[in-house]
Order: C-alpha cells, then structure tokens, then sequence
C-alpha cells in the first residue's frame, strides 16, 4: 500500500494490524459495584438454587391445602415466621402459620393464603378460600437450579443483571478488560478551556474529545497530557510517561509536513509511517511505535481528530470491549451536495424524519460547531462529486 496517498480502507485495515495484539479481549475479575456497563467475558454458571429456599410469595398463613378445601374454614395460629434466618418448626395438619413475603415455609404446609383472604382474632384464623398445594408458594430452584446459565457471554451488564448476580451470591464478574489508552495533544498554541484567550492561543478541544471518546467506545483513559512547547524532548518525556501504563497511545496534531510538526519528527526516526490518507477531514495520518506501544496519531484539527477516531479506533475499541459497532443506515439527501473529487468526504449531518439527511455545515476541519450540531457523519464515495437530493447515502452514526 502507498502509504503517502492511502485509501480509508487501507488505512483502517493498517490501523487493525498495528493494534491487533494490544487488542487481543482479556479477562478482568471486577466487583458487582464496578461492573455496570462492563461486558461479560464467559458466560457466569449459578452457583446456588434460585430461589435459595422455599419461601413465601405474600404476606398471609402458611397451612396445609387439604384443611382448608371446605373453606370458610377456622383454624388455630400456632406461631409466626418472619423473613429471617433459621428454620421454622414443622406445621402440624389442621393449624396454620402466619408467615412473612420471603420467609422460608415450615415442612409440612404446601401452600401459602394472602391474608386479605383471612380474618384472624389473634388466637385463630378463618381461612375465607380455598387453596391448591402450591400456591403462593415459591420452591427452591424454580427460577433457577445451580450449574445452570445465569447470564450468557458477551453480554453488556445492566442493573438487571448485577442484581441476578448478587441473587446468586456472586460479589465479582469476570468481564472483557478495558484497553487501556493514553491521549496525548500537542500544540504551542493550546490553552485549557475556562479562561481569556490571547491572540493566537487556542482552547484545547481535542483533549476533551478524545478523553471523551475513549470511554464512549468501552475503553479506558489511562493517562492524559498536553504538549505546549512544540519541543521533541518535552513530548518524548510526555509519551514516555504515556507508555508506562497503556496498550494504545493516541496523539493529535504534529504530523504535517510544515515546521513545528513535533510528533513527526519524535516519531519518523523511530520508524512511524507518516503520510496522508484520501478522505477530507482528516488526511494526515501517523502510525508507529514508542517503547513497545502501538501509536496512532491523528492530525490537529479538532474536527479531523474527532472523525478520525471515530473511523480508524473507536471501532476497533468498541469490539474488543464487546460492544455493539456504531449503526451505519442509508438515508437519501435532503438537498444537492457537492464534493472534491480523490478524497473520500465524511460531511456532517443531522437526520430528518423520512429518512432522510441533511448536511449541517461545511467540510471544513475546523468547524466543530458544525459536529456539535451532527448526529451523522455522511459518507460521500472516494471519485463522487455530485449528488442530487433524493440519492441514497451511507451515513455513520455519530
């Protein structure tokens, strides 16, 4: 492949054979507290019966069906049980029990009557109706027997989950580990966001992003700088300290081909490929390696950083992590568009209803007004230069 002029397929297949051993999934054992979210890497086996015991589904008396089949009938209380600890003494044939939602059902009764088909004197109880063995009553293991699948793999742990776990007596998951990414942006021009900008500077908007992104496609931020002084030995110190902890550096900005382009001239002696892929934004493009970790450096832009990851990393992130890929839908253009041709666009846009989309602002890669306001980026072909309204396009949800 030409690596000065490469196409966004070769470029995303050379992205994934730099990363494919970083992203190989792996297991994390993780308590029930820190697993929302996080996506099972085996399917998880109950260790136990669910429910754990025979218990009782409402708030009534506990009996024995065949002394109540001719009910109205009245029969003495001979003790309580509550949910709590501890097995309760065997009911004896023609008394009743009261008993508690969730307490274990003495030996003996087979069945459970809601107390508000009862009227008790405190001594007695009139059972009001009749009930069939069973009733009310929940037995061990009817909802699930030990050894049996509780949660499958690859499934993404909502509260629903984490609550079946804990059921079952289960403290720890083991889930997919989260690949772990430092972001690291350059610039000289770069300020935090949050106070006055002199002539020149410029807020850091990709920091955020891709701290962000990262997250949002099932991944970790595991380090975080900025490069201000455009020095190469302020940003090796910077991506020295990013290696230390990472399966993946992701840097932005310094990878043109003018003055001051401090990631290339770090990274070009240590064999990085810098060069150029045909799409608009984000067009050049670094790949390579510091310290044993794989680098993948996008241009400064804000918005060719934010495209750019969306197209060559979060979906490698989100499959390692076992989440779904971003949707892709075709929707028809709500109006005629042009386009340069030789480079793949990805305009901005925001779906209508119809299905249909239209574009938000202009391809520029500063416009990041414009991507806030997208909810789609729209795909327009490699040779393409004119659509009408009405033509059908490929549009990757943002």
């Amino acid at each position: 492949m030409d690596a000065a002029r490469a196409t966004v397929e070769e470029h995303a297949a050379h992205v994934r054979e730099l990363l494919a051993e970083a992203l190989q999934p792996r297991a994390e054992l993780v308590p029930l507290g820190d697993a929302l979210g996080r996506v099972t890497f085996a399917e998880v086996l109950s260790p136990v019966d669910l429910p754990l015991f025979r218990n009782s589904q409402m708030d009534g008396f506990a009996v024995v069906a065949s002394d109540i089949a001719s009910a109205p009938t009245r029969l003495p209380i001979v003790g309580e049980v509550a949910a709590r600890a501890g097995q309760p003494s065997a009911l004896q044939p023609g008394t009743a029990v009261r008993i508690m939602t969730g307490a274990v059902v003495p030996d003996g009764a087979d069945a459970v009557v809601p107390i508000e088909d009862t009227a008790s004197d405190g001594d007695t109880v009139t059972i009001t109706r009749s009930r069939s063995p069973g009733e009310y009553v929940r037995d061990r293991g009817s909802d699930l027997r030990a050894g049996d699948r509780l949660l499958p793999a690859a499934l993404r742990l909502a509260s629903r989950h984490l609550a079946a776990l804990a059921a079952a007596g289960i403290g720890e998951v083991e889930v997919r580990s989260r690949v772990r990414v430092a972001v690291v942006t350059t610039g000289a021009e770069l300020i935090e966001p949050g106070r006055p900008a002199a002539l020149g500077e410029v807020y850091d908007a990709n920091g955020i992003a891709l701290e962000s992104a990262v997250p949002a496609s099932g991944a970790v931020v595991s380090f975080a700088a900025r490069n201000q002084d455009d020095d190469p030995k302020s940003l090796r110190a910077s991506m020295v300290e990013a290696a230390r902890g990472a399966d993946l550096i992701i840097t932005s900005g310094g990878i043109s081909m003018g003055d001051y382009e401090v990631v290339r001239e770090l990274l070009e002696p240590l064999g990085a490929r810098v060069g150029t892929v045909a799409m608009q934004p984000g067009g050049p493009q670094a790949t390579g390696e510091f310290n044993g970790i794989p680098v993948v450096s996008f241009p400064g832009n804000p918005v060719s950083t934010q495209i750019s990851f969306e197209i060559f990393v979060a979906p490698l992130l989100r499959e390692v992590a076992g989440l779904a890929a971003a949707e892709r839908r075709q929707l028809m253009l709500a109006a005629d568009l042009r386009s340069a041709p030789g480079k793949r666009q990805f305009l901005r846009g925001r779906t209508l209803p119809g299905e249909r989309v239209e574009i938000v602002s202009g391809p520029g890669s500063h416009l990041v007004a414009g991507l806030a306001a997208s909810d789609v980026l729209v795909d327009v072909p490699l040779e393409t230069t004119e659509l009408k309204e009405g033509d059908t396009v490929e549009t990757w949800q943002l």
